[in-house]
């Protein structure tokens, strides 16, 4: 096996934001090269007592090492997302081991609903839709034209968006977790 035929990747995370409540979501594959070798993996979290949801798309490990310092960062900062969001942003950026972690990861509570990644990035959506991971793109498309053209609430959003990235995403599934904040 190559390097790429031994990355395990494949997943999908969503985040909505509808009417006062978030939904974030993810399906349940992991890849290694070309076979699935997982379909239950869960990668959506709870933290802070459930008042902030947390999901994860890359390598496993270093997603985990990003949570736990996340929600460090969280208990540094009182429960404020954006600024442990911040500060997690800017250690990832300058510490050389967190350098080299190669995973992304979307936040949310009840006022923030944020990407951040291993490049200093932290991005708050315009349109209150992110998603991360191989299929990523499509379930933010779905997501978008289920905002527009119907009332569903933001957690059905997730389970529909999710649903049609699996149908055309061959590194996700359509084993999904979704949980709720509001």
């Amino acid at each position: 096996m190559n390097k790429e035929e031994n990355r395990v990747r494949g997943t999908t995370i969503l985040a909505v934001r509808r009417d006062g409540k978030v939904a974030i979501g993810g399906d349940g594959q992991v890849t290694l090269g070309h076979m699935m070798i997982k379909g239950t993996a869960r990668k959506v979290r709870s933290l802070a007592d459930g008042k902030v949801k947390v999901g994860f798309a890359g390598s496993a490990a270093d997603a985990f090492a990003l949570l736990d310092r996340f929600e460090k960062k969280l208990a540094e900062f009182n429960g404020n997302v954006l600024r442990a969001a911040i500060e997690l942003a800017k250690e990832w950026r300058t510490d050389r081991v967190l350098r080299r972690l190669e995973s992304s990861i979307i936040v949310a509570d009840k006022e923030n609903l944020l990407l951040i990644g291993g490049g200093g990035d932290v991005i708050e959506p315009d349109d209150d839709v992110i998603a991360i991971g191989s299929g990523g793109g499509y379930a933010t498309a779905a997501a978008r034209a289920l905002l527009v053209h119907t009332t569903l609430p933001a957690n059905e959003i997730i389970k529909n968006a999710l649903m049609i990235a699996g149908e055309i995403c061959i590194y996700t599934n359509q084993d999904i977790v979704v949980e709720t904040i509001g």
